[in-house]
């Protein structure tokens, strides 16, 4: 078989027809077969790398199990990424010096990779800011605020079960309003209500708290 492949028409669909001579019915076949097989095989190829390589062209950890706890929990279950997701969502942060002085206590180099991490996974985004186009400020996607149920139940697991005090009452309050708790959280996060819904959780404001029951 020589020369340029001409695409035709037949019983078998569209298959290449090199110039040439072919022998019989069984070798046109044998070719129409090979270069479907070829094209499925470049197909295949392709994406297996898209799913080996992230954005950035690295390759991509490969994964405990299909689980999908196991898999939720390679992109936001380190210390600090619900952090990150919990200022974002109910404290009304947005820019990196906000998460910074967050009172955590987060190192800068790791703040700058889980926030990198979460934009690659889609968890965040970057948007300019309105006053200063060369700073930027975060902001959960839709799919990180579909997290706002996970972060509700762990804020009420939280202080129900390890702290107690004025806190757990503030939260068993949001236990009983979690359909109101959540549609609230959802329209902050579409009209870009920075407001906070939740206070800071150091130990004075905590004092506070319980100076005021």
């Amino acid at each position: 078989m020589q020369g340029a492949p001409d695409v035709r028409q037949s019983r078998f669909g569209k298959w290449p027809r090199y110039c040439g001579t072919l022998s019989d019915s069984r070798t046109l076949l044998l070719q129409h077969l090979l270069w479907k097989a070829s094209a499925n095989l470049t197909c295949i190829l392709q994406v297996t790398v898209a799913n080996v390589l992230d954005v950035a062209g690295k390759p991509k950890p490969k994964r405990r199990s299909g689980c999908p706890v196991s898999i939720s929990l390679e992109i936001f279950g380190d210390r600090w990424s619900l952090l990150i997701i919990r200022d974002l969502m109910v404290r009304g942060f947005r820019t990196f010096k906000e998460f910074e002085h967050s009172g955590e206590g987060i190192a800068t180099n790791i703040l700058s990779d889980r926030l990198q991490k979460l934009e690659a996974h889609g968890i965040i985004c970057t948007e300019p800011e309105e006053s200063d186009g060369r700073r930027v400020n975060y902001r959960l996607t839709e799919k990180g605020i579909a997290l706002a149920p996970v972060l509700l139940e762990l804020l009420i697991w939280g202080a129900r079960h390890t702290q107690g005090g004025p806190l757990c009452v503030i939260m068993e309050e949001m236990d009983k309003n979690r359909d109101a708790i959540l549609a609230e959280v959802r329209r902050r996060w579409r009209e870009r209500d920075s407001t906070p819904l939740l206070p800071r959780f150091d130990a004075e404001v905590v004092e506070n708290l319980a100076r005021k029951r």
